[in-house]
């Protein structure tokens, strides 16, 4: 996954801060944006899990903060629903212009209600996807409380959402009570699926059943079950993603998806945007291989001494359990543990070079089963057999390079 931080102009003029996530080693399948929640931002935990997570499926995602949040500029008192509407506008209008149209809109509670809208607005949207969504705007009035007699009163009144102050004035309410999900619904002509946890204490599982009832086919129903509004668990965030895009392939025209391929065994790709994450292939079997973050990489698969380690482990086990099959030996369970470090040779005749250092692979074994000392002792020396560490061991290494045009 490859971030960029960008800008975009809203119809007002207002610089909009966004992050713009691409897959890693490959131009996206297609473009969507997601909408996050009222008062929350481009940085909320759902916005950012299934941003990314939907890249590995092949998208580019655009987030980004309505104006006067996070970001953003603008005054969030001067904004409304039809604000934020237009900021969706603009975001589709910026995608067109710079990459791609997008075809997937994505929103969350409030931001899925204004996806329904905007998503009716904008041509190249060919599916909509609201997550714990308020059937009306106007269901933000609800969280305001006692404070709407203050704001029709006084103009505008300062309350706490999240622990977070924020001004609302009375354009805000106006603004809600203009734009109507039950009128809409039935004339959109658009996929949609509405996905919602029955446990939401925030909006009500009977939102979701309006959206349904009321929205034309095809529509499609998931429930998030025992996920709170906020999708504050990761793994119900990413179980969100990977269920999104599963159910827009049957909505959104396939493309054909360049992939990484080779003659010999295995292939590793790099591009001069992906950091040092790198794409691999080997046989039909595709991966990623990274650093971990403090070395500058973005961690999103192990590293090549991980993969290594990996290597040596798999290989263990594999012929342990060979060998215990042809034995016919009741073992239950191999568990390989592995770590890599570089020593100092103690018998190393030039103690300044690089060579006196030698490479050292700490292997450990966990064995279950109804198995005896002697059939233990000899599994132990089984795996010094294994392919790979005769590999590294026992033959001299060579490593020729040859450049391919």
């Amino acid at each position: 996954m490859v971030t960029k931080r960008i800008k975009f102009p809203n119809k007002d003029g207002f610089e909009l801060s966004a992050r713009l996530e691409l897959p890693v080693g490959k131009a996206p399948a297609h473009y969507a944006i997601f909408a996050h929640c009222f008062t929350c931002g481009k940085n909320s935990k759902a916005a950012t899990v299934i941003s990314r997570k939907l890249t590995r499926s092949g998208f580019g995602v655009l987030r980004f903060d309505f104006t006067g949040l996070g970001d953003s500029e603008g005054a969030f008192m001067d904004t409304g629903f039809s604000s934020n509407l237009d900021d969706l506008v603009a975001a589709a209008d910026y995608l067109a212009e710079n990459y791609e149209a997008p075809v997937l809109l994505i929103g969350h509670s409030l931001g899925g209600t204004a996806a329904i809208h905007a998503g009716a607005k904008i041509e190249s949207i060919k599916a909509i996807c609201t997550l714990g969504a308020p059937f009306e705007a106007e269901h933000v009035i609800q969280h305001i409380g006692d404070n709407k007699e203050e704001i029709i009163r006084k103009g505008s009144t300062l309350i706490k959402l999240g622990g977070t102050p924020f001004r609302i004035g009375s354009k805000f309410l106006h603004d809600l009570e203009k734009h109507s999900t039950a009128s809409l619904l039935p004339t959109m002509r658009k996929a949609l699926l509405v996905m919602h946890s029955p446990q939401d204490d925030v909006v009500g599982i009977a939102n979701a059943e309006s959206i349904f009832k009321a929205a034309f086919h095809p529509k499609s129903f998931v429930s998030l079950d025992r996920a709170d509004h906020l999708l504050t668990n990761s793994d119900d965030a990413a179980y969100t993603a990977d269920v999104i895009a599963a159910w827009s392939c049957k909505f959104i025209p396939a493309v054909a998806e360049e992939k990484l391929t080779t003659d010999e065994d295995v292939a590793a790709q790099i591009g001069s945007d992906e950091g040092y994450s790198t794409e691999l292939v080997a046989g039909l079997h595709h991966f990623m291989a990274d650093e971990p973050e403090i070395f500058g990489g973005k961690d999103l698969g192990p590293t090549p001494y991980q993969l290594l380690n990996a290597a040596l482990g798999a290989c263990t086990a594999m012929t342990l359990k060979m060998y215990a099959d042809r034995k016919k030996w009741p073992l239950k369970k191999v568990t390989v543990h592995l770590s890599h470090s570089k020593m100092h040779a103690k018998d190393s005749a030039e103690p300044e070079s690089e060579r006196s250092k030698v490479e050292v692979f700490k292997r450990y074994l966990e064995i279950k089963g109804d198995l005896h000392s002697d059939q233990i002792n000899k599994l132990m020396e089984i795996a010094d057999k294994c392919p790979v560490h005769r590999t590294l061991t026992e033959k001299e290494l060579k490593i020729e390079t040859v450049l391919r045009s």
